[in-house]
């Protein structure tokens, strides 16, 4: 009788306290809420911030508002998506790219203008380009010294005079974002010698360094096994050198 009472006050004391376990709850739940929640606010505040400036200029006529006496989230969306596929369709024509090409004109004799102009059409051509705009690779570089591995994004080979210049008759450009803000970095000139490909996609290598290295990636070999990646060893080999395939 005794042993069984001793036991029950051993398994009171190595039961987890009421704090412990809400805290345990409370942190599971905030994984599952905060990214939905975040998803919602982003896109309800882009939402109305488009909303706020498009439909000012909608006549009250063609004005849900005016009939149903308030305003309809997503309505100044609809009408931007329908003006942006609208222009996209009038420039197809001759007289849509005439037009284009008149504007571009105007925007290139504009000193200030020319160069705001220009910097955002690259940006959004690169952006909304199809092929050859993306990353190619994930990739691990030596970086910001030699024994330390970075991950890092293979953007294209490098032309004109940098090679030459840097004495390399083989470089690549190499993006090197930050954590956990991958939309910023630097952007590196590397020997393709010296860049080791990774078996991991573009999305997986960027979803490791938003993490901080938190979430990654299982192996082909996990995959094929249906296991879930093991944890890293305390002290990784150096990775094996990957020569790039032209």
């Amino acid at each position: 009788m005794a042993k069984k009472i001793l036991q029950r006050r051993r398994a009171r004391r190595n039961r987890p306290s009421l704090w412990h376990r809400t805290r345990t709850n409370f942190l599971t739940g905030l994984v599952i809420v905060a990214p939905v929640t975040l998803t919602i606010w982003v896109i309800w505040t882009a939402i109305n911030f488009i909303d706020a400036r498009v439909v000012p200029f909608v006549p009250d006529a063609y004005n849900p508002a005016t009939y149903l006496g308030k305003n309809i989230a997503g309505f100044g969306v609809v009408i931007f998506l329908l003006f942006t596929a609208g222009v996209g369709a009038l420039t197809k024509g001759l007289f849509g790219r005439q037009l284009v090409r008149w504007g571009e004109s105007l925007f290139d004799r504009t000193p200030v203008v020319r160069s705001i102009y220009t910097a955002v059409k690259q940006i959004v051509e690169t952006v909304l380009k199809q092929s050859g705009g993306s990353f190619q690779k994930a990739c691990l570089i030596e970086y910001p010294r030699r024994g330390l591995w970075a991950v890092a994004f293979v953007s294209t080979e490098t032309g004109g005079e940098i090679p030459a210049k840097a004495g390399r008759s083989e470089m690549v450009s190499v993006f090197l974002p930050t954590t956990p803000n991958p939309t910023s970095g630097f952007l590196l000139f590397v020997p393709r010698g010296d860049v080791v490909l990774l078996d991991m996609s573009v999305e997986e290598a960027a979803k490791l360094v938003i993490s901080a290295g938190l979430v990654v990636p299982p192996t082909a070999e996990e995959i094929a096994a249906g296991r879930r990646p093991a944890p890293a060893p305390a002290r990784p080999a150096a990775p094996r050198r990957v020569t790039a395939a032209k």
